[in-house]
């Protein structure tokens, strides 16, 4: 660990890190991938229930969690609380995932990926 603090700052690591666990739910990546495709329009918390099947005090926990790291906004529209996904925060970790993790390897947006031989489940 020390080597990656070496790399980056504990400051730039931290939102990124934040983002990746609440994302690394199933609950919470099922509401972040409804809301990326609905745009700046969003979509409705009840919508988001009936889609997702799940009591309305679960959901609310989950996108407490991803308001939290600033995935997510949320604004009161008359009776109805509306949720979008925050794309310049998604994008910035993105952005830090490809810089930092994919680069180096030729993995990065452009470059074809590598496949290696030794990776278990990949066909050689």
């Amino acid at each position: 660990m020390s080597e990656i603090i070496d790399l980056h700052t504990a400051a730039e690591l931290q939102p990124v890190a934040e983002a990746l666990e609440a994302l690394g739910n199933e609950t919470r990546l099922a509401v972040f991938t409804l809301l990326v495709p609905a745009g700046r329009s969003g979509l409705a918390v009840g919508d988001i229930q009936e889609r997702l099947a799940i009591p309305a005090s679960t959901l609310s926990h989950h996108i407490s969690r991803l308001i939290q790291v600033d995935l997510v906004a949320q604004e009161r529209q008359g009776r109805k609380l509306i949720c979008r996904a925050n794309y310049r925060r998604m994008e910035s970790v993105l952005s830090f995932l490809t810089r930092n993790c994919c680069a180096a390897d030729g993995a990065a947006p452009g470059h074809e990926h590598k496949k290696s031989e030794n990776r278990v489940g990949t066909a050689a």
